[in-house]
């Protein structure tokens, strides 16, 4: 498992100035992604194998979650 504590926390771009509400992402050295609530640095983080990050992100490129916003 991956020590997060020297993990560099990214937002998207797309989130601007709004105070910190947002999700952030870490890349783990395990060949995976760390995602958490920009409100609570703290609290939980979601550990997302390498494979399955790629996958989620070719359904968000390609639309799929698109009907979840409508």
């Amino acid at each position: 498992m991956d020590d997060l504590t020297s993990a560099r926390w990214v937002k998207s771009s797309y989130s601007g100035d709004n105070g910190g509400d947002c999700v952030e992402l870490a890349a783990l050295s395990s060949l995976g992604m760390a995602v958490r609530d920009s409100k609570r640095p703290h609290g939980p983080v979601l550990r997302v194998p390498i494979a399955e990050w790629a996958a989620f992100r070719r359904s968000l490129k390609s639309g799929d979650f698109d009907t979840l916003t409508t």
